[in-house]
């Protein structure tokens, strides 16, 4: 006999673990959720918060969203990345990032009813974590997870008490793996995964020194120090990383894969903060230093029958492009409905084999972008004369010649602006960050041809709701004059049909469907004199249907089938989407 019994079971209370146990307990499901220590993370390891990632915070509750804005760095403070020979030294260059730009900046406010910041995981774990248990999850810390077995009807999970160490037996319908990028949840389902672990070392060195004189006038999240011997992750520079403005930092800094990880203590925390910095008389307190491993590999199949793996589990990545927590949170927010409505009984099991289809290709891609973002630093190595080579004269003397009044000098200015242009495909891709699109059987495209790219989809969000694709965000009003987004209309954890004047009999066929099904589905007819109007034309413009037609959107904005118009018989073509959607 088990010793405890639940719905779904959560291995890991990382950004993923907590963000999908708190939506499972949003939605009304039973959820336990356990971490092998004793708390949440003690180093602010991810930090970037992107706009999808908050309107999944956003959809748990105007609460949660703001308390995580509380806690952030908001985007004016996460400013412009900058390059320097030192904190204190000469800069080389910046660019500006997370949609600093003026250019950029309006796409960001156009996309999303949400702002990108810079959230420590310090700080967000506990907001989900607090979310999930607050609202009805259960927690075991110091419960480390061991093995299990499956059968037709659930999943067998040994974890062990790590202050008694007496073996734990949990029963569950669905395990969910979010235990990091070591996951014996993942090994133990012999899951399939391409790249390699370990291509490259660097340690973290958090630390304390208030060094405002240096980086108040010129905020940013990240320093990028390129100065002969410095080196990080076999980059070839030295990070400092902004914690919080501006008394803590955290120190990125290299070092040989192929040898042992070097012991980091105080007098080696100093001696490199000191050298980043530009301060031979800088005195820090040391808060901790590890170690950790650049990793180039993603899972291609991210479910074995009942149990699912997500986070750092399914996607093993360096943090170039801030793109970890937030794609394992967007995981969790792809899973968690689908898990709730097969729990629930309004959906058949099959509707959770959509999950790996619609994750995996978001998880290569975050991969391989992160990856491709570190070898992209090269052409500022070659234009500084750093590509190689450690004759630290020879590359001080290269450094200096774009100050000189030649014609090399001049094409080693334009080449170093250039290459530092570039690196917006690293710090400010907001393509990557929002342009999702899922092809899987829970978006019924009807054979409609997804829309062709009209711009750079790494850089530029393209809005559509082809089915798969994310809701496009814009502002609508209520009958008091307030604004709402649409994705507000949506999410929650039920089903949307969005319509306009002409298409209510979507509407009934959406109460029908709802009531012989058992399970909410909320309607909106968009128009004037209705209770949402669109005054400014925006959601005309981007819904890309008639006034008659409808969009039906998914528990987690993606939208799952749409009509351009009314059809002849509106209530079968719904019956017939939702029965493929959730096969039953």
């Amino acid at each position: 006999m088990p010793d405890i019994t639940t719905d779904v079971l959560i291995i890991g209370t990382g950004p993923a673990g907590s963000a999908t146990a708190a939506l499972l307990a949003s939605y009304g499901v039973d959820v336990l959720v356990v971490n092998r220590y004793r708390w949440l993370a003690h180093t602010p390891r991810a930090h970037i918060t992107n706009q999808r990632t908050m309107e999944v915070l956003r959809d748990l509750g105007p609460e949660v969203e703001a308390e995580a804005y509380m806690h952030a760095a908001d985007q004016d403070l996460m400013g412009e990345n900058v390059f320097c020979e030192s904190l204190a030294g000469e800069e080389l260059g910046r660019m500006k990032s997370w949609g600093n730009h003026p250019l950029s900046r309006a796409e960001h406010l156009m996309s999303s009813p949400s702002r990108m910041n810079d959230l420590p995981q310090t700080f967000m774990e506990p907001i989900l974590f607090k979310t999930a248990c607050s609202r009805g999850a259960q927690s075991r810390m110091s419960t480390e997870y061991l093995s299990h077995v499956q059968d037709a009807d659930g999943v067998t999970t040994t974890c062990r008490d790590r202050l008694t160490g007496k073996d734990v037996v949990i029963r569950s319908k669905f395990l969910v793996g979010a235990d990091g990028g070591n996951s014996l949840v993942a090994e133990h389902c012999g899951l399939p995964f391409e790249g390699k672990m370990g291509v490259g070392g660097s340690m973290n060195i958090l630390f304390r020194a208030d060094l405002s004189r240096y980086v108040a006038h010129r905020p940013s999240v990240l320093y990028w120090v390129m100065q002969p011997g410095a080196d990080v992750g076999g980059i070839g520079m030295g990070l400092v990383r902004m914690v919080r403005p501006w008394n803590e930092w955290l120190i990125v800094w290299g070092y040989d894969i192929n040898q042992p990880a070097p012991v980091v203590d105080a007098a080696m925390a100093t001696q490199v903060a000191r050298q980043l910095v530009g301060d031979p008389e800088l005195e820090i307190e040391l808060i901790s230093a590890n170690t950790w491993t650049v990793n180039n590999q993603y899972a291609t199949h991210m479910q074995q029958g009942r149990v699912f793996i997500m986070g750092d589990a399914a996607h093993r990545h360096p943090p170039s492009n801030g793109l970890g927590s937030n794609t394992s949170i967007q995981d969790g927010f792809n899973l968690a409905w689908k898990l709730a409505a097969v729990v629930k009984g309004h959906a058949a099991p099959a509707l959770l084999d959509s999950y790996s289809p619609e994750r995996a290709p978001i998880a290569k891609q975050i991969v391989t972008r992160a990856n491709q973002s570190i070898g992209e630093f090269g052409p500022i190595f070659e234009a500084l004369g750093m590509d190689g080579g450690v004759d630290h004269q020879k590359i001080q003397a290269s450094m200096a010649a774009r100050c000189d009044a030649t014609e090399a000098g001049a094409a080693q200015r334009e080449a170093l602006r250039k290459a530092i242009e570039f690196k917006k495909y690293e710090f400010d891709c907001h393509g990557v960050e929002m342009n999702q699109r899922y092809t899987s059987t829970a978006a019924v495209t009807d054979g409609q041809p997804q829309p062709a790219p009209n711009a750079d989809m790494e850089l530029h969000y393209q809005p559509t709701t082809w089915p798969g694709a994310r809701l496009p965000h814009v502002w609508v009003f209520s009958a008091d004059g307030k604004q709402h987004s649409t994705l507000d209309l949506c999410g929650r954890g039920q089903f949307t049909l969005l319509t306009g004047i002409g298409g209510e009999a979507w509407v009934a066929a959406a109460k029908a469907e709802a009531a012989k099904r058992g399970m909410p589905i909320r309607t909106h007819v968009i128009g004037p004199r209705q209770a949402i109007a669109d005054h400014t034309g925006d959601w005309a413009r981007a819904s890309e249907i008639a006034d008659n037609g409808c969009l039906l959107v998914r528990p987690d904005h993606h939208v799952a089938w749409r009509s351009a118009t009314l059809t002849l018989d509106p209530a079968a073509d719904l019956a017939r989407v939702l029965t493929s959607i959730l096969g039953k």
